[in-house]
C-alpha cells in the first residue's frame, strides 16, 4: 500500500508539473508577442550557422522594446546575456521543412503556444524551390498559413521576407527565376491578405544580399543575420506597441 501510495504522489507531481510547464507555454502578458516562423534560417545551428533571432532580440531589448518571442521550439545554441538579461530562445522554426509542412502542423503548434500579435514569417517556399516542388502549391501553402494565422487573430500583423538567395554558386538559372518570382507573388499576397485589421507587410531580403553574408550554400553566418535582423527591426518598430 506504501508503494502504491508514494506511485500516486510521484504520478501527480509529474501531472503537475506539465500542466505547469503547458500553462508557462500558453500564457504570455506581453503587448508585443513576436513569433519567428519558418525553417533552418528561423531555427540557426551554432556554430555552425546563425539564426537572425539574436540579433534582433539584441536591437528589441537595446531600443527598450517590451516584448516576447513565442513558439513551441527552443534555441540550444550558447549566445551571451545582455545586461544581465539571458536571451529568449523560443521561436517556431525547424530545419528542412517546407511550406505545405508548415501550413500543415500550423494549427496544432498554435495551440501550445501564446496567440501571437507579429509574424516573422521567414523565406517562405525556400526550401520548396530547393527541392524542386511545384510552384503553385507553394502559393497555396502560403496563402494558407496567413489564412490558419488571421483566424486566429483577426489583427495579427504579419512581416513575410521576399527571401534571401542561396550562394551564387547554386543557383541555377531555374532556381532564381523560382525565387524571382516568388518576390512578386508574395508582394500580391501581402496586398491580398491585408485586411482592415490585419497587416500582411512584405520585408525585402533579397536586394542587397550576398554570398558574403553565408555560412555555407543556404544559411546566414554572423554579418547574414544581423543584415537580416536589420531589416526586420526597420520594419516592424513602427508597428510595434508601447
Amino acid at each position: 500500500m506504501k508503494v502504491l501510495k508514494a506511485f500516486i504522489f510521484f504520478f501527480l507531481i509529474l501531472i503537475s508539473c506539465s500542466s505547469d510547464k503547458d500553462i508557462n507555454d500558453n500564457q504570455s502578458n506581453s503587448i508585443n508577442k513576436i513569433m519567428p516562423l519558418g525553417a533552418s534560417r528561423v531555427e540557426g545551428n551554432r556554430p555552425l550557422f546563425e539564426s537572425y533571432r539574436y540579433n534582433l532580440w539584441r536591437k528589441l531589448k537595446e531600443n527598450n522594446w517590451v516584448f516576447d518571442f513565442i513558439g513551441t521550439q527552443k534555441d540550444e545554441g550558447v549566445y551571451n546575456e545582455l545586461n544581465g538579461i539571458p536571451f529568449d530562445i523560443d521561436h517556431e522554426g525547424r530545419g528542412g521543412w517546407t511550406s505545405g509542412q508548415i501550413a500543415n502542423n500550423l494549427s496544432e503548434w498554435l495551440l501550445l503556444t501564446a496567440v501571437p500579435d507579429i509574424v516573422l514569417f521567414s523565406s517562405p517556399g525556400g526550401n520548396d524551390a530547393l527541392q524542386n516542388l511545384p510552384y503553385n502549391e507553394v502559393l497555396i501553402n502560403i496563402n494558407s498559413i496567413i489564412d490558419t494565422l488571421q483566424n486566429l487573430n483577426p489583427n495579427i500583423i504579419i512581416v513575410i521576407e521576399k527571401l534571401a538567395p542561396a550562394k551564387s554558386s547554386i543557383m541555377t538559372n531555374e532556381l532564381t527565376n523560382y525565387l524571382e518570382q516568388l518576390q512578386t507573388d508574395i508582394t500580391i499576397i501581402a496586398l491580398e491578405k491585408t485586411t482592415e485589421f490585419s497587416k500582411v507587410i512584405t520585408v525585402d531580403m533579397y536586394t542587397g544580399f550576398s554570398d558574403n553574408l553565408l555560412a555555407d550554400d543556404v544559411h546566414y553566418n554572423e554579418e547574414g543575420a544581423e543584415f537580416i535582423a536589420s531589416k526586420y527591426y526597420d520594419k516592424i518598430e513602427d508597428l510595434l506597441l508601447y
